[in-house]
């Protein structure tokens, strides 16, 4: 296990589940949101991000959380580990408001600097409709990911996982 990609729902955990792995077997977090945001939260030009996605998937170790689909593919032909995060949507969303609540006005570690944490109703609805949307995809991917794939459902897998590696 070198190369981990760890997607799922806004809210579902995807930071702190590559702390977690990270640390337990020390490999290096890249986090997709310092890389695509820029200050202020404007997003980065497209072409940019995917010449900086290729850059980061070139080295030879890494965790990388995050979704972002235009470039969802480009990083699974990279992955040889895939972690799906399958949480319900009202958890994803109580922990999207506990996150902007406690982070209120200033920046997560796991964020580009100035991109100060806010409650943003956009964002609550596109949590929301994610199932919906955009679960289908990543369950697809997930399905076809022919590398060593593990759903996390509960806290206790999760647990299992990190006894296994």
């Amino acid at each position: 296990m070198q190369r981990v990609l760890v997607v799922g729902p806004p809210g579902g955990g995807k930071s702190t589940i590559a702390r977690v792995i990270g640390k337990h077997i020390g490999l290096p977090i890249i986090h997709l949101d310092q890389h695509y945001w820029q200050s202020g939260w404007v997003e980065i030009d497209p072409t940019q991000w995917r010449q900086r996605i290729a850059k980061l998937i070139a080295s030879p170790t890494w965790i990388i959380d995050g979704n972002y689909p235009g470039t969802l593919n480009q990083r699974l032909a990279s992955a040889d580990t895939l972690i799906l995060l399958d949480v319900p949507r009202w958890k994803c969303v109580m922990r999207i408001l506990w996150r902007s609540l406690w982070w209120f006005g200033r920046t997560r570690s796991d964020m580009t600097p100035g991109c100060v944490e806010r409650l943003n109703w956009n964002f609550l609805v596109y949590a929301w409709h994610f199932h919906s949307r955009e679960w289908p995809t990543l369950l697809m991917m997930y399905e076809s990911f022919e590398g060593c794939k593990f759903r996390v459902q509960k806290q206790q897998d999760a647990r299992a996982f990190l006894s296994s590696h």
